[in-house]
């Protein structure tokens, strides 16, 4: 079984995503675990197969709860990802500016930006991500406090799918 350590183990593999995409952008990302606690996790992990049984549905991990105030996780992101915003009262962006880390494309319009997750929800399905509460599967698809959520341009983040890192970084 996956512990919620794994959840510790996929947010060290983002630090690595957004360490080789990141573009120097001044923003607030989460601070990552330390290197060495990355790798105590890393060696407690448990090597098995990847398995797809029971089949990945998107419904299982509850995404853009409630974060801060009015703001949703995505809001939430969209604000700290920001160069610059403007922010509604119901906290969606009224204007802004964002570069997206990945391709180093800028934009002032929050619909042109997806909320990526480093490591897709799939992934975290077929890697064990099956075997955990729906608490668990919530608090991974909407962590705010790792660098597993980025603001990226929808067109690159919709290529990207739901590829685990190693097939697209």
């Amino acid at each position: 079984m996956v512990s919620f350590r794994t959840f510790a183990v996929f947010s060290a593999l983002s630090v690595v995503a957004v360490t080789v995409f990141a573009a120097p952008v001044p923003r607030a990302l989460p601070t990552p675990v330390s290197a060495s606690t990355a790798r105590t996790y890393l060696k407690e992990l448990t090597i098995a197969a990847e398995s797809n049984s029971p089949a990945y549905d998107r419904d299982l991990f509850h995404t853009w709860i409630t974060i801060e105030g009015t703001c949703n996780t995505r809001e939430y992101v969209l604000k700290r990802d920001a160069i610059s915003i403007t922010l509604n009262s119901d906290c969606t962006a009224a204007s802004g500016s964002w570069v997206s880390p990945y391709d180093n494309v800028a934009t002032t319009l929050a619909s042109d930006l997806d909320i990526d997750h480093i490591v897709p929800l799939k992934e975290a399905w077929v890697s064990g991500a099956r075997s955990w509460t729906s608490a668990q599967r919530e608090a991974f698809a909407n962590d705010v406090t790792r660098p597993q959520l980025v603001a990226v341009t929808d067109n690159l983040n919709q290529s990207k799918g739901d590829k685990d890192p190693a097939e697209w970084m």
